[in-house]
């Protein structure tokens, strides 16, 4: 249930991401640069010190890592148009609607997984849940914006996009609600999430920071690394 509470709230981000596009889309874009950079490290300490640790210690964790990595990849880059994941600056118009629907089919696999790894983060202990939580909570701003903004620019309106806001953190919800449900998703749950929360950080949130230049985002990179270290410290968590 507690992983379920704080996937519900996670999901959030989706929407409070997607109302900033919708509300004011041409908002100062360096604050959204210096969080995509900030959760990336984020993420990426949590996911290679925290999650793939605990993901090992199950049989066949290694390669349910490895799935969870190729199954974000298969989603959002193969069988999808290409999109970014930030807000859309295309300078020519995306006249089919549809690039929106695809990106929105991209992002709910990566959603539910969300859900997933809180859920599973739970399942193991409240700590490790808290900085799943976290990791997860820092990138679902840029995410929502990345959906509205890609459904805004492919001539969807502004009601649509928002339904698709909303049903992409539905499936963050429902990952957290089937997780300790279904055998197989509270055995490799954990471990999925580790390889979808690698790609996320390291495939697609690091290199949209690599394109703005200046030292906010980049810097926010290893910020975010030395937060999870913070973090850590200041819960005993470190020896």
């Amino acid at each position: 249930m507690m992983g379920l509470a704080f996937a519900a709230i996670a999901a959030l981000g989706d929407v409070l991401g997607g109302v900033l596009v919708l509300a004011r889309p041409r908002r100062e874009r360096r604050l959204l640069s210096a969080l995509v950079g900030f959760g990336a490290g984020f993420m990426l300490a949590v996911a290679i010190l925290e999650m793939v640790p605990h993901a090992v210690d199950v049989r066949g964790g290694l390669i349910a890592i490895l799935a969870g990595y190729l199954v974000v990849h298969l989603t959002q880059h193969s069988l999808t148009p290409h999109f970014h994941f930030g807000e859309e600056t295309h300078e020519e118009a995306m006249v089919s609607p549809g690039i929106g629907v695809w990106a929105l089919v991209g992002l709910v696999p990566h959603s539910f997984f969300d859900g997933v790894a809180i859920a599973g983060a739970f399942l193991e202990s409240s700590e490790l849940g808290a900085l799943v939580f976290t990791a997860i909570v820092l990138h679902k701003v840029p995410t929502g914006v990345s959906l509205a903004s890609v459904m805004i620019a492919s001539g969807n309106t502004r009601r649509h996009s928002l339904f698709a806001v909303v049903v992409m953190a539905l499936a963050t919800v429902v990952g957290a609600m089937i997780t300790p449900a279904v055998t197989a998703l509270a055995t490799w749950g954990l471990a999925l999430a580790a390889g979808v929360t690698i790609y996320v950080a390291a495939s697609n949130l690091i290199p949209e920071s690599q394109h703005e230049r200046g030292w906010l985002a980049q810097g926010g990179i290893f910020a975010g690394v030395m937060a999870f270290f913070l973090v850590k410290l200041f819960t005993g968590g470190l020896t």
